[in-house]
């Protein structure tokens, strides 16, 4: 299932830490980053965990807040983090799927020369390229 909620970051008071919250499932999501990428990948992080286990429980779950009724302060950032739990319980899964695929001869006999594993070799370039 898809959901999209609202995180707040802001900065520590040390300036060494971003904080994320979500204020529509306070206190029970929150966590932090060391920069703002970091932070946006944490909460997505948090967020998933948080909400891959509210499912498992069956507990209900508030409806997201609109970005309109979200009062942030000044130095605070509203942002919206969407996760997928379908998506996350297939990767947690790990079910291996056999594709078969072209390329071209000497990349395959460079390939063999050099021991590379074609399938890790793929999954690493579509993790990366997909950002999973």
């Amino acid at each position: 299932m898809k959901y999209l909620y609202f995180a707040v970051l802001n900065t520590t008071e040390d300036k060494k830490k971003m904080e994320v919250s979500f204020p529509d499932l306070a206190p029970n999501a929150a966590t932090f980053g060391n920069d703002l990428p970091d932070a946006l990948h944490m909460a997505h992080d948090a967020l998933e965990g948080y909400l891959l286990t509210a499912e498992d429980f069956k507990e209900t779950l508030p409806i997201p807040t609109s970005y309109e009724n979200l009062v942030v302060k000044k130095g605070e950032l509203l942002v919206p983090i969407e996760v997928d739990t379908s998506l996350a319980r297939e990767r947690e899964q790990n079910q291996v799927v056999k594709k078969t695929l072209t390329i071209p001869k000497y990349l395959n006999d460079l390939g063999k020369a050099n021991k590379i594993n074609f399938s890790a070799t793929l999954t690493n370039a579509l993790k990366e390229k997909l950002d999973a």
